[in-house]
Protein backbone atom coordinates (compact mmCIF):
# COMPACT_ATOMS: atom_id res chain seq x y z
CA UNK A 1 0.00 0.00 0.00
CA UNK A 2 1.37 3.11 -1.19
CA UNK A 3 2.45 5.62 1.95
CA UNK A 4 0.65 9.32 1.56
CA UNK A 5 1.88 11.77 3.75
CA UNK A 6 -0.04 14.33 5.97
CA UNK A 7 1.38 17.51 6.63
CA UNK A 8 0.28 19.49 10.24
CA UNK A 9 0.06 23.47 9.71
CA UNK A 10 3.69 23.81 10.33
CA UNK A 11 5.01 21.36 7.67
CA UNK A 12 2.84 22.82 5.05
CA UNK A 13 3.96 26.00 5.58
CA UNK A 14 7.53 24.85 5.47
CA UNK A 15 6.81 22.54 2.03
CA UNK A 16 5.11 25.90 0.49
CA UNK A 17 7.48 28.61 2.20
CA UNK A 18 4.94 30.46 3.84
CA UNK A 19 3.89 32.05 7.65
CA UNK A 20 1.86 29.53 9.19
CA UNK A 21 -0.66 31.50 10.34
CA UNK A 22 -1.13 32.08 6.31
CA UNK A 23 -1.83 28.40 6.08
CA UNK A 24 -4.44 28.92 9.14
CA UNK A 25 -6.16 31.70 7.04
CA UNK A 26 -6.72 30.00 3.81
CA UNK A 27 -7.64 26.94 5.64
CA UNK A 28 -9.87 28.56 7.34
CA UNK A 29 -11.58 30.32 4.32
CA UNK A 30 -11.58 27.02 1.87
CA UNK A 31 -8.50 27.84 -0.32
CA UNK A 32 -6.91 25.45 0.57
CA UNK A 33 -7.60 21.30 0.03
CA UNK A 34 -7.46 20.32 4.47
CA UNK A 35 -9.41 18.16 6.78
CA UNK A 36 -9.64 18.42 10.19
CA UNK A 37 -8.64 15.88 13.01
CA UNK A 38 -9.98 16.95 16.52
CA UNK A 39 -9.34 20.85 16.01
CA UNK A 40 -6.45 20.46 13.71
CA UNK A 41 -5.81 21.07 10.31
CA UNK A 42 -4.29 18.28 8.19
CA UNK A 43 -3.24 18.12 4.34
CA UNK A 44 -2.69 15.26 2.10
CA UNK A 45 0.28 15.67 0.03
CA UNK A 46 -0.96 14.12 -2.72
CA UNK A 47 -3.69 16.21 -2.84
CA UNK A 48 -2.38 19.84 -2.28
CA UNK A 49 0.43 18.73 -4.84
CA UNK A 50 -2.64 18.24 -7.29
CA UNK A 51 -3.75 21.38 -5.93
CA UNK A 52 -0.56 23.55 -6.80
CA UNK A 53 -0.82 22.04 -10.58
CA UNK A 54 -4.10 23.01 -10.86
CA UNK A 55 -3.06 26.50 -9.90
CA UNK A 56 -0.32 26.47 -11.99
CA UNK A 57 -2.58 25.80 -15.08
CA UNK A 58 -5.12 28.51 -13.95
CA UNK A 59 -2.01 30.93 -13.70
CA UNK A 60 -0.81 29.88 -17.27
CA UNK A 61 -4.48 30.01 -18.78
CA UNK A 62 -5.27 33.32 -17.53
CA UNK A 63 -1.51 34.65 -19.45
CA UNK A 64 -1.96 36.12 -22.90
CA UNK A 65 0.51 35.25 -24.89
Amino acid sequence: MPEDNVFTVQELASYLRMKPVTIYKHAKAGKLPCFKVGANWRFKKSTIDRWISEQEEKDNNGRSK
